[in-house]
């Protein structure tokens, strides 16, 4: 059992490393472009039925998000946003393959923080997309806490300090 935890922590942080190493590209990239390549996207997509009837919720929520991003300063704050949210996650991810235990309580609080940020987000912007990232943030809590509660107990278990 623990060695099935083991992997499945490990491919949980290995998707919170790549996770974060896209949100640094995709900063890199908004910072690069301009917000009428990604409203015309948008509406490329919605035009096209990509997301099925042009007037659905899909569709509305995209058109929504584009006209957010084109008008009201998000790209800065999107840029911003996934910087920040990737050099995180990449430093703890870093921290977490290393076994640094002091770690391990920190990624779950910030990990939290990200959570109650992701589910405040949502209900102002009824995203779609963030309740499924704070819902994949809360199951890597869980195995963060459960992998620091294992080395804790190795640590004590062999009677050497865990640092």
């Amino acid at each position: 059992m623990a060695d099935r935890t083991e992997k499945l922590f490990r491919i949980a942080i290995a998707l919170k490393g790549l996770d974060g190493a896209a949100q640094l590209a995709a900063a890199l990239v908004l910072a690069v472009i301009p917000s009428s390549v990604v409203t015309g996207f948008a509406h490329a997509v919605i035009t096209r039925d990509l997301l099925g009837d042009p007037s659905g919720t899909l569709a509305r929520h995209l058109q929504a998000a584009a006209d957010g991003f084109a008008n009201g300063g998000s790209k800065t704050f999107a840029i911003v946003y996934l910087l920040a949210h990737g050099l995180i996650k990449l430093a703890l991810v870093w921290a977490l393959a290393r076994k640094i235990v002091r770690a391990y309580p920190i990624a779950a609080v910030v990990l939290g923080a990200f959570v109650v940020y992701e589910v405040l987000r949502a209900v102002h912007t009824h995203s779609i997309a963030l309740p499924v990232f704070a819902a994949l943030d809360l199951a890597i809590i869980g195995l963060v806490l459960r992998e620091y509660r294992e080395l804790k107990g190795v640590g004590l278990a062999s009677g050497r300090e865990t640092p």
